[in-house]
């Protein structure tokens, strides 16, 4: 399914109503029909106050109450701009519901008796909004939040930027948002994921032409896709048909971030999974590995990789893998940074440039680490968390802590343009993680849980999708595949271990299940 910006929604509206002639107020009276059934799905006939904008949204409210009203609940309408400047069509629906006799009132400062009901409906700004929310309505919103009733929000919770998912000053909190044609990207990404409550979209009679166009570069990852994307495995398979993998990683003190990628690997399908470790190391390794093999890799005095290793790792990479991972417990010297760079450049198979092989590459100047992605010999995938991201996109010396705050708050965005600035694969990991192509389309994950947020889970991710891109799927295939099972085996992890207790090690075990879940076994 798609996801939209506002300027995008705005022109499906614009089409369908200036184009295709179906008029706005049929869309304003089939969105309040909608918000009307989802009210009846889930309460008896109760109290209900519907509040309203002046814009389309505020119409939409009011054929909700209109609705409801009919259908036996107890409404009452609270307007909170004069009625004499509302939008033509709110106004419109505004005398429909004054003449039916529904208590419809101008009230631009409510009192907490106002709010003496079972149900609200917050229909004051929908996805149009671009500064912050006005000291009135920051007023009303900070009123109905302590109320604690239940709230359905009409197309986005007033308050949440449709763009960024910023609180525009203050936002209602929903419990149910109830949204028209697409997903905004105010409604999956946080805050305003926090503040949707359970998202329910409705299309009221847009053109699927328009909420399929190409036009549109964001897709929120479903699960069905997801399912049909998991490999086979015909009866008569071996080992060898399922790729080799070589995850390269590990030094002094981190011994542990290379051997999770290597497991995370063998339980999401690999047939064969080689680590690769600095030699003086070994003696450690080999005491903890079963089913993986081991590349012993030229060392420097620090235990950590010397550039020495780059052609022990590609010359094993020409003649035996499928897929390379590098970087999980890498460390970051001179010798990372020539080593990644050579892998990039020279690797005949898809890379996957992770934790420190990422700080290594981002060592190198703006410029020159877009011209090392951009001349790679095979497909590169980027998985950053926000740190990683930030130094990835810096031009120079900044503020990180700054950065940070500004592309996470753009990160859809952020992800597109390095993608498409540096022809590379980037998987964006957060709340949600997005991913981006060399062209620029972008994907939010929607599976995930904050018992994640946890050293080691990257490294597992890590693992995961070099798995499936070693198996065979597309570098994007492998990464949408990869992100939506590591975010449904968390989930599954943290049913059994809790929020706080959840371990890496325990995402690692429950990918069996999650793949099951998802092939319908």
């Amino acid at each position: 399914m798609k996801i939209v910006t506002a300027a995008e929604m705005i022109n499906i509206d614009r089409v369908t109503i200036e184009e295709i002639g179906l008029p706005a107020c049929v869309l304003m009276e089939r969105a309040g029909v909608a918000v009307a059934r989802h009210v009846r799905e889930r309460f008896a006939p109760t109290d209900v106050v519907v509040l309203c904008g002046g814009g389309n949204n505020g119409g939409d409210g009011i054929v909700a109450a209109r609705e409801l009203y009919n259908d036996g609940f107890s409404v009452r309408v609270f307007l909170l701009i004069d009625p004499a400047a509302m939008s033509s069509d709110s106004r419109q629906q505004y005398e429909i519901a004054r003449r039916l006799g529904i208590d419809i009132a101008y009230r631009p400062v409510l009192k907490e008796s106002d709010l003496n009901c079972t149900l609200i409906i917050d229909a004051i700004m929908g996805t149009g909004l671009k500064s912050n929310v006005k000291e009135a309505i920051t007023d009303v919103i900070s009123l109905l939040n302590s109320q604690e009733r239940d709230v359905f929000a009409v197309d986005i919770p007033s308050g949440i930027s449709a763009d960024t998912a910023a609180i525009m000053g203050s936002a209602v909190r929903a419990r149910w948002t109830v949204t028209f044609g697409l997903p905004k990207r105010g409604h999956v990404q946080y805050p305003g994921k926090g503040y949707t409550g359970e998202l329910i979209v409705e299309n009221i009679g847009f053109p699927q032409a328009l909420l399929n166009s190409e036009t549109i570069k964001c897709d929120l990852i479903d699960k069905e896709f997801m399912s049909a994307l998991v490999p086979l495995r015909p009866p008569d398979s071996y080992k060898g048909s399922f790729g080799h993998v070589l995850i390269v990683g590990g030094s002094l003190g981190k011994t542990g971030s290379v051997l999770m990628a290597g497991r995370a690997a063998l339980r999401t399908g690999s047939g064969l999974v080689t680590i690769g470790v600095p030699e003086t190391l070994m003696d450690v390794y080999q005491t903890k590995v079963f089913e993986e093999m081991t590349l012993p890799c030229a060392s420097n005095s620090k235990k950590g990789f010397s550039r020495e290793a780059l052609p022990q790792i590609l010359e094993f990479v020409e003649k035996k893998c499928d897929c390379l991972a590098v970087g999980p417990g890498m460390g970051v010297d001179d010798d990372t940074v020539e080593i990644v760079r050579g892998l990039i450049e020279r690797s005949p198979v898809p890379v996957i440039i992770d934790a420190d092989a990422i700080n290594s590459l981002a060592s190198l100047g703006y410029t020159q680490r877009l011209g090392v992605l951009n001349t790679s010999r095979s497909p590169v995938i980027l998985t950053p968390h926000a740190g990683e991201m930030a130094r990835l996109l810096s031009e120079g010396q900044r503020d990180f802590t700054a950065m940070i705050v500004d592309i996470e708050s753009d990160k859809i965005n952020c992800a597109s343009r390095f993608a498409t600035a540096s022809t590379a694969y980037v998987v964006y990991k957060g709340a949600p993680t997005v991913t981006a192509d060399p062209e620029g389309k972008t994907f939010v994950n929607p599976s995930g849980t904050a018992a994640m947020a946890k050293a080691g889970s990257g490294d597992v991710l890590t693992g995961i999708i070099a798995s499936f891109a070693g198996q065979g799927l597309p570098p994007l295939y492998a990464t949408l595949l990869g992100v939506y099972v590591h975010g449904l085996a968390g989930e599954l992890a943290a049913e059994k271990s809790g929020m706080h207790s959840t371990l890496a090690s325990e995402i690692i075990d429950s990918i069996s299940q999650a793949l099951s879940l998802l092939m319908g076994l």
